[in-house]
């Protein structure tokens, strides 16, 4: 799937003021604007928090997915899932416990 993201300048916090200003671009979820990935902490917050995500289909998680990978992929982040279906079913660390 083709990605829609694109980095921004702008990271760290983002205020509400902030967030209304960024492009569509920015985000996993570009037409809903929802999770922002405009640095690695967001991107690791993106992919924490994917499945938690309401009032999307699986078409625009498909597409989310696809930009929190290029997002990953330049802020040099290991993602050990290759689909948003194993989200959640794979640990992100190593942990004996799994």
């Amino acid at each position: 799937m083709k990605t829609t993201w694109k980095p921004v300048d702008q990271h760290g916090v983002i205020s509400s003021k902030q967030s209304r200003e960024l492009p569509d671009s920015a985000f996993a979820f570009p037409g809903k604007r929802k999770e922002p990935l405009t640095d690695a902490k967001h991107v690791r917050n993106a992919l924490a928090r994917f499945d938690q995500t309401q009032g999307v289909s699986d078409a625009e998680r498909d597409q989310a997915f696809a930009n929190i990978l290029a997002a990953a992929r330049h802020y040099d982040i290991q993602v050990a899932e290759s689909d948003w279906r194993q989200l959640g079913k794979l640990p992100h660390t190593p942990n004996p416990a799994h």
